[in-house]
């Protein structure tokens, strides 16, 4: 039988985690409704989809946060490089969505 004290614990550190969950769910639309912006941006202008020196800075940033917060960056190196191949993805696609458009108004 679990303690009561030890219960209460577990479900109060479990809807902490809820919350985290939901925040980070949030944060990471509002993140990649930016780098939709960003792609649209890079499309109409023909710019790259990757840009590696900003993606660089990024790593390095969030590398920095993670050791000040206690986090191994290495975790969050390879938490940012995935963020960072899907928002090459979602760029690599609304440029071929634009290329598309253009092509079909001519």
């Amino acid at each position: 039988m679990i303690d009561p004290n030890v219960k209460a614990q577990l479900t109060s550190y479990r809807q902490s985690i809820d919350n985290i969950d939901a925040a980070l769910v949030h944060m990471l639309a509002e993140r990649f409704r930016c780098t939709k912006e960003v792609g649209v941006l890079k499309a109409k202008y023909n710019l790259p989809p990757a840009d590696p020196a900003r993606e660089e800075y990024q790593i390095e940033r969030l590398r920095q946060l993670a050791k000040a917060a206690n986090l191994d960056p290495d975790f969050a190196e390879k938490f940012l490089n995935f963020v960072i191949k899907e928002v090459i993805r979602h760029h690599e696609q609304i440029a071929a969505d634009h290329a598309e458009q253009n092509a079909a108004a001519r």
